[in-house]
């Protein structure tokens, strides 16, 4: 399908093109019941995922202490932003229904992101499945000794590698690390050199590539495929990472019970998660629709220059069309947003789940950024502040939203450095006044 067919039938391309801030609403999504029994995950899968992250709650504490105080569950908090719900809507000129809350993946431990979850997790079953096949472990033990030098020795006979624009990259490297296996993360040149510099701290090897993610990826593949010592962990493609994110919706739903907010068919969630190629949104907006079904609404944030989630969703396309099909040339601060073309198994498991997409100018992105820092004192990365326009598009597109709760999906930020953030606030400031 070339530019002038994918025009014709789909006119958002246009506004796509031209790098214009747009909202798509899914025409396939259906009852959430039927969708999910058409899918290859389960909800056992989901709960199996569960199971892992507690049976290794143990070994966390002692190898990440500061995971102490959660014993070990990797798990960030939902807190409301009243004064920057009220930004917000100054800000836009636009008043919306409903309370705006953030869940603060930025603060999740060990690498500071969204990717803790799938990222982390998908490393931890690989430990487990090879300590459990040498006879060195069993899931009843207290997997507290996986810390010992025994099983350090172990793991360092096996690699891991990934391909990542930045946050999956640091969390497969810090865990992977820890564990004594050999990590190779290939970065595509999106990535900030501060993660880099980070992972290379902890003893990961990184290589570095002057194409954008999907070239790290297809790279990182390849090269693990010549080791067969060597496990692979595919963004785009890995049914464990996506399972390691969905087990945030059941703790979701119980911070939401904590707080007494109802969800129910007068009282719906409305959840905008910033995507890149598809992997920690789709997982979590997944476990959501599990949980929540039709009470759920999931909305995927992308940049201007990156919508290739929206794109793939929209034409049917999936990975067999990119963002570069379009003339978009993928170059967004939002490094982990940075993707060309969207992960198939995503958007073929979400394409009658989600509610729709919408786009955001990296302008607009550092503009949130110092008004939620000024407001809130809550600092993201750019990234991270796709998902906040999500009210203001359904609003001014006349979607109803009395008694709705709003969740912002904050994805990163929680290991950038000082001064890097404070680069990103000054320009945010600069954008604002």
């Amino acid at each position: 399908m070339d530019k002038h067919e994918l025009e014709m039938r789909f006119p958002l391309v246009s506004n796509m093109q031209n790098k214009e801030e747009i909202i798509w609403f899914n025409p396939s999504i259906i009852n959430s019941e039927d969708a999910i029994k058409s899918v290859s995950v389960t909800a056992e899968m989901v709960q199996d995922a569960s199971d892992r992250l507690d049976r290794f709650a143990s070994y966390l504490c002692i190898a990440f202490p500061e995971t102490a105080t959660t014993k070990g569950i990797i798990e960030s908090s939902l807190v409301k932003i009243p004064t920057m719900e009220s930004a917000l809507k100054e800000f836009f000129q636009t008043e919306f229904d409903g309370e705006l809350l953030l869940k603060c993946d930025n603060a999740l431990p060990i690498s500071g992101s969204i990717k803790a979850r799938g990222g982390i997790y998908e490393v931890l079953k690989i430990a487990e499945q090879l300590a459990i096949r040498e006879g060195l472990l069993k899931e009843t033990d207290d997997y507290a000794i996986l810390t010992s030098d025994k099983f350090k020795q172990f793991f360092s006979d096996y690699s891991i590698a990934v391909g990542s624009t930045g946050n999956l990259g640091l969390s497969i490297g810090i865990m992977s690390a820890k564990f004594g296996f050999q990590v190779t993360v290939h970065m595509s040149s999106d990535a900030k050199q501060w993660k880099k510099d980070m992972l290379r701290s902890k003893g990961v090897t990184v290589v570095e590539y002057d194409f954008d993610y999907s070239i790290a990826v297809m790279e990182g593949r390849k090269q693990a495929e010549k080791d067969s010592s060597c496990f692979f962990i595919d963004d785009e493609n890995s049914i464990d990472l996506f399972v390691g994110y969905a087990v945030a919706a059941d703790r979701l739903k119980t911070q939401l019970e904590q707080m007494q907010i109802i969800v129910d068919a007068e009282h719906p969630l409305f959840v905008y998660l910033p995507c890149g190629v598809g992997g920690g949104p789709g997982g979590v907006a997944f476990g959501l629709k599990l949980l929540f079904g039709d009470y759920v609404n999931c909305f995927f944030a992308e940049p201007t220059s990156s919508p290739c989630m929206l794109l793939g969703l929209m034409t049917g396309l999936h990975e067999n069309i990119s963002v570069a099909d379009i003339g978009l040339d993928n170059k967004t601060v939002a490094d982990g947003l940075a993707v060309g073309r969207p992960s198939g198994f995503v958007g073929k498991t979400l394409e009658q789940l989600i509610s729709g997409s919408f786009t955001i100018k990296d302008k607009t992105l550092y503009e949130l950024l110092a008004l939620l820092a000024d407001t809130e004192n809550i600092l993201l990365e750019p990234s991270a502040l796709a998902g906040m326009t999500g009210p203001i598009h359904l609003t001014t597109q006349g979607v109803p939203l009395k008694k709705t709760t709003h969740i912002v999906w904050a994805t990163g930020g929680g290991m950038v450095p000082s001064q890097e953030m404070q680069i990103y606030y000054e320009k945010g400031k600069q954008y604002l006044f």
